[in-house]
């Protein structure tokens, strides 16, 4: 469920006051990433922009992405908060609406300790939703270290995956060697957080990426994790390299500002803009990025 390449869904805004949500444009971005070929989607993850949305608008998203997909392929509904009661909350509707599984992000500002950190985790796998384990240091401000996603596993029956955006290949390699011959019902895999080291994270043994860039092209990235899958190295590195520049303008500005511009351009949502406290893409900005999709084109 948990493995190749799952976009992290933007969420289209209307161009109005209230910068409502723009459902038709979210299930158009649904059917494009479908079309080109994904594993599954993520929707209300930090690409999402969930910090932004109300209760209400978080479960709608959810809603609709799992109406959406119509069983076709897993709703990976992204639940976390610094606040336990909050993530029990959200995970509790992600599985009334159908979510096949929760990404959950540690913890951001509390900086609980180990204890803390296995008991928020495991007091929210408890719903019974297959768990997605999301280390993001650079937006939480704490490192979740390799022993302690492994003590994770050995012990949550019902934590299956790690999103790792650490950057930190040591730290995925010595996850996924720790966790080598462990007996579990559900087997646990490591997937990239960074579409950069997507294929390096494969070639350690990951299992794939949670994706940005795959909001834009799709069928690339798809192509990339197939080649690799079917052997062919030279034919995914050609495709990562090709990928390379598209990835890095990916992320000029803050994700998900430039993602959601690229959208715009492509004609994938009406409006790229952003909430508060995140603003728009610069117009120099813009331009290269306009450049840069022109090349994809």
């Amino acid at each position: 469920m948990f493995e190749g390449v799952i976009p992290a869904l933007i969420t289209p805004f209307r161009d109005d006051a209230s910068q409502s949500l723009d459902i038709e444009g979210l299930r158009a971005c649904i059917e494009h990433v479908i079309r080109g070929g994904v594993h599954g989607l993520l929707p209300c993850g930090s690409t999402g922009e969930s910090a932004t949305m109300t209760h209400a608008e978080h479960i709608k998203v959810i809603e609709e992405a799992v109406s959406a997909a119509n069983n076709r392929i897993p709703v990976i509904a992204g639940t976390g908060s610094n606040n336990t009661e909050e993530a029990l909350l959200m995970t509790r509707a992600a599985k009334a609406a159908g979510a096949d599984g929760a990404l959950l992000i540690s913890p951001y500002y509390n900086k609980p300790n180990r204890s803390g950190l296995l008991k928020h985790y495991r007091k929210v796998a408890e719903i019974g939703l297959p768990v997605v384990v999301y280390n993001i240091p650079g937006r939480t401000g704490q490192n979740l270290p390799p022993d302690l996603i492994i003590e994770m596993a050995k012990t949550i029956p019902n934590i299956v995956a790690v999103k790792e955006a650490s950057g930190n290949i040591d730290q995925m390699m010595a996850i996924i060697h720790g966790l080598e011959g462990v007996d579990r019902e559900l087997p646990f895999v490591l997937t990239s957080g960074d579409d950069s080291l997507m294929l390096p994270v494969l070639s350690i043994g990951g299992k794939g990426c949670i994706s940005v860039t795959a909001n834009i092209e799709p069928k690339r990235m798809v192509a990339m994790y197939d080649a690799f899958v079917k052997g062919d190295m030279d034919g995914a590195r050609k495709i990562h390299y090709e990928l390379m520049e598209l990835s890095k303008s990916l992320f000029m500005d803050v994700n998900p500002v430039p993602v959601k511009r690229a959208a715009e351009i492509r004609g994938h949502i009406a409006s790229g803009n952003v909430r508060l406290p995140l603003d728009s893409l610069s117009a120099e900005m813009t331009n290269k990025l306009r450049e840069v999709l022109s090349n994809y084109d």
